[in-house]
């Protein structure tokens, strides 16, 4: 069976803003800090050298868990080849019962951060490089995809995982949180989203829809981690569009980047992060 690299980014419009910001960074029209570009320097001098958290060749390991209506939870396992109309095969995706896993449950998302512009074509592409492992029991990768983050003071955004099942997060809120990080932080920004993302077993649409989405820091407090008690910053996001409501709670450390997030589905679903080791 042949592997396929799921390769997915955005690009933001940009717009001026004030002088003091523009030296540094460049603000979609939704207000998402990305660093400017100075052609003098590499990529990585550019866009990762000021990262803290997401540091090139960093792993974020993550366990998960899926709960449907009835919350029953499940994890997901590779499942028959399909073949496409190019000609080769994608594994499918099915759900195992959390407790009788086999060697082709997928147990762990690896989120790695990378060296290098991970696209080329497009030359003033300024997201850190990340890409997500679906790690199965067996040792072997179920799927992989390569994609970005952002890392600055402003703010810290992350696309979450978005292949095989894990396309449905695609309809939820991304990881995000923004300056200044105290309590009552309010802010919102908006995306596109074409019907390739959808999928009967989860909700099935025509079009593209716009998803709207609204975040606020409504507590910061001590969570019990793999690292020892952290103080974290809790975000409540919503997103809307004609389809539905999705919904993200997220808890954010500075130095550890986003240890835990909470997802409700479009179905009504939930689905669960949370981060277990670092290397």
């Amino acid at each position: 069976m042949k592997t396929i690299k799921y390769i997915s980014f955005i690009l933001f419009p940009f717009l001026v803003v004030s002088q003091n910001v523009a030296d540094k960074y460049v603000i979609d029209e939704d207000g998402i800090a990305g660093e400017k570009l100075d052609p003098s320097k590499t990529y990585d001098q550019n866009v990762n050298s000021n990262n803290i958290i997401y540091t090139s060749r960093k792993k974020f390991m993550f366990s998960y868990y899926y709960q449907n209506a009835k919350g029953e939870r499940f994890l997901i396992k590779k499942g028959k080849d399909i073949l496409q109309p190019e000609g080769y095969t994608v594994a499918d995706w099915e759900f195992v019962d959390s407790h009788t896993q086999d060697k082709e449950t997928v147990h762990t998302i690896s989120l790695q951060v990378n060296l290098g512009n991970p696209f080329t074509d497009i030359p003033d592409y300024n997201q850190t490089s990340i890409s997500y492992e679906y790690l199965m029991k067996s040792g072997e990768i179920f799927n992989m995809e390569t994609t970005g983050a952002i890392e600055n003071k402003m703010n810290v955004w992350i696309h979450p995982p978005r292949s095989s099942f894990f396309q449905v997060l695609e309809l939820n809120p991304f990881p995000y949180i923004k300056e200044p990080y105290k309590i009552g932080t309010k802010w919102s920004w908006k995306l596109q989203i074409g019907d390739h993302w959808s999928d009967k077993r989860w909700l099935e649409w025509k079009g593209v829809i716009e998803n709207l989405y609204t975040y606020e820091i409504v507590d910061k407090k001590m969570i019990t981690t793999r690292f020892g008690n952290l103080e974290c910053f809790v975000i409540n996001a919503k997103a809307n569009s004609r389809i539905g409501e999705t919904t993200l709670r997220s808890y954010f450390n500075p130095l550890f980047g986003f240890i835990k997030l909470e997802y409700q589905n479009i179905d009504g679903s939930t689905m669960v992060f949370e981060l277990e080791k670092i290397e």
